[in-house]
C-alpha cells in the first residue's frame, strides 16, 4: 500500500505559498488585464485566498469557455486568475507526492519529462522492435470520472483540509463535451447521476490526468509485463516483435478500461509494422531516425503567424511576444528535418528571430557524422552513448548551409510565402 500523506493544508493555505503560487501563475501573463489587476493589490488578493482557504469557503470562479477547432475541436476553459493561484499552491505540494510513484516512461506534464524525451524513447523502442501497438483513449478529459479521481486521490492523502480542496476543484469543473458511453451494469439514469471530465487548461487538470492514468501504467508494466512502454497523457504505445502479442494486450487493456469508464479510440487504436512512418507528439518519425514536420502543423504555423503578423500591424501585440511565440514554435520544429522550412522562412524575410543580441540560437542548419557511422547516429539525439574514457580515430564530415536573412521587419505582404512554406 502507498504511504498515505497528512498535513499538507498548512504547506498550501499560507500567505507565503500563495505568494509562491502568484509569482508562478503571472509567468507569461503579465500583460493580461485581470493578472495584472490581482498583481497590483497582492497583499489584499493574497490575505483573503488565505482567509477562504482556511475558513473552507473558498469556491472556484467561472471558466471563460474557449472554442478550439484545429487540430481538432475541443472546449479549452480559462480559470480566473485568483483560482490559478491556488492551482499552483496545490500542485506545489501534492505533485511530489504523486510524482513519485509514476513510471519512468510516462512523460506527461514532468519536469525533466518532456515531449522531446518521450519522442527519443519511442524511438528507441520503434528501431528495436519490429511492431507497435499505437493507442489513443476515446475523449479522454471529458471521460475522467469524478468518484474515481476522488478514489485515487485518497491512496496518496490523508489530509482531510487538502481533500475538501481537491474535492472542491474537481466538483467545480464545468461541463465538458457530453460523451455516451456505457459500461456493464450502467442504465440511463446512473450514468446521468456520475459526474464526469475535467477542464483543459487547469494545471490540476494536468496532474489529474496523470494520476488517473496511472494504474494503466502499472498493470501496463506490472501485470502485462510489458518490457516497452511510452506514454504521453493519453497517447500511448507499446512495443513487440508479434503482433499477437499486441493485439492481446490490446484486448487486455480495453478491459481494464473499462473498469476506470473508459474506452480506446476505436479508429487511433491499432498494430503497426514498425517500418511505416509514424507521428507522435507532432512529429513524423521514420526508423531510420528520420523526423517530419506533418504538413497540418506547418499549416497550423502558417496560420498563427498570418494573425500574429495583423494583430502586430494593428499594435494589438508586442514585438517581443511574436518574437517568444514563433521562437518557441521553431525550438521544437528544430527538432526535426526542417531545412527548406527554415530557408523558406529566412530567405522570404518572414521572420528573423536571430536578430536578438540575447539569442544563443543558431541560424545555420548542420548536418554531419563520421564515415563508420550509420545515417540514424548523425541526429543527436541517437548518438553512441561510449564511457568517458573510450577514443576512436575516425575520419568524419560537418557540413553547415547558412540561409540568407532579409534584414526587414518581421512579416512581409508577400503571399506566395504561405504556399511556399506549406509545400515544404
Amino acid at each position: 500500500m502507498p504511504k498515505k500523506h497528512r498535513q499538507l493544508f498548512e504547506k498550501i493555505a499560507n500567505f507565503q505559498a500563495l505568494r509562491i503560487a502568484a509569482l508562478k501563475a503571472i509567468r507569461g501573463k503579465r500583460s493580461k488585464p485581470r493578472a495584472a489587476a490581482f498583481m497590483a493589490n497582492l497583499e489584499k488578493h493574497l490575505l483573503r485566498l488565505e482567509r477562504t482557504l482556511q475558513d473552507e469557503t473558498w469556491r472556484g470562479g467561472g471558466y471563460t469557455v474557449i472554442e478550439v477547432l484545429d487540430p481538432k475541436p475541443r472546449q479549452v476553459s480559462a480559470a480566473p486568475f485568483a483560482d490559478r493561484v491556488v492551482h499552483h499552491a496545490l500542485c506545489a505540494v501534492i505533485d511530489p507526492i504523486f510524482q513519485r510513484g509514476f513510471i519512468a516512461d510516462s512523460y506527461s506534464n514532468r519536469n525533466g519529462f518532456g515531449t522531446h524525451r518521450a519522442i527519443a524513447r519511442f524511438e528507441q523502442y520503434q528501431q528495436r522492435y519490429q511492431h507497435v501497438l499505437r493507442a489513443d483513449i476515446y475523449r479522454y478529459f471529458p471521460s475522467i470520472d469524478h468518484a474515481i479521481l476522488k478514489a485515487d486521490v485518497r491512496r496518496r492523502i490523508a489530509c482531510p483540509q487538502t481533500l475538501w480542496l481537491i474535492d472542491a476543484l474537481i466538483d467545480g469543473s464545468n461541463p465538458q463535451e457530453p460523451v455516451n458511453l456505457l459500461f456493464a451494469g450502467d442504465d440511463l439514469l446512473s450514468v446521468a447521476a456520475r459526474r464526469r471530465g475535467l477542464p483543459i487548461g487547469n494545471l490540476t487538470s494536468q496532474l489529474f490526468g496523470n494520476v488517473y492514468l496511472d494504474s494503466l501504467d502499472h498493470f501496463v508494466k506490472e501485470v502485462l509485463r510489458v518490457p516497452a512502454y511510452v506514454r504521453y497523457v493519453d497517447d500511448f504505445a507499446l512495443f513487440h516483435n508479434d503482433p499477437a502479442v499486441l493485439r492481446d494486450w490490446q484486448a487486455r487493456i480495453a478491459r481494464f478500461l473499462e473498469g476506470r469508464r473508459l474506452m480506446l479510440h476505436p479508429r487511433k487504436t491499432r498494430v503497426m509494422n514498425t517500418e511505416q512512418p509514424a507521428t507522435f507528439l507532432g512529429l513524423v518519425l521514420y526508423r531510420n531516425g528520420l523526423r517530419r514536420l506533418p504538413d497540418d502543423n506547418v499549416r497550423r504555423f502558417c496560420n498563427r503567424l498570418r494573425g500574429l503578423r495583423d494583430r502586430w500591424r494593428s499594435q494589438t501585440v508586442e514585438t517581443e511576444d511574436v518574437v517568444q511565440r514563433v521562437q518557441s514554435w521553431i525550438a521544437h520544429a528544430e527538432h526535426a528535418d526542417t531545412g527548406r522550412l527554415r530557408h523558406t522562412l529566412f530567405r522570404n524575410g518572414w521572420f528573423d528571430p536571430w536578430r536578438e543580441p540575447h539569442c544563443s540560437l543558431d541560424a545555420r542548419v548542420l548536418r554531419g557524422g563520421s564515415w563508420n557511422n550509420n545515417p540514424q547516429n548523425v541526429r543527436a539525439a541517437n548518438r553512441n552513448r561510449n564511457d568517458a574514457t573510450n577514443r576512436n580515430n575516425n575520419s568524419g564530415f560537418r557540413l553547415a548551409s547558412t540561409p540568407p536573412v532579409a534584414r526587414v521587419a518581421p512579416f512581409t505582404d508577400d503571399a506566395s510565402v504561405f504556399g511556399s512554406v506549406h509545400g515544404q
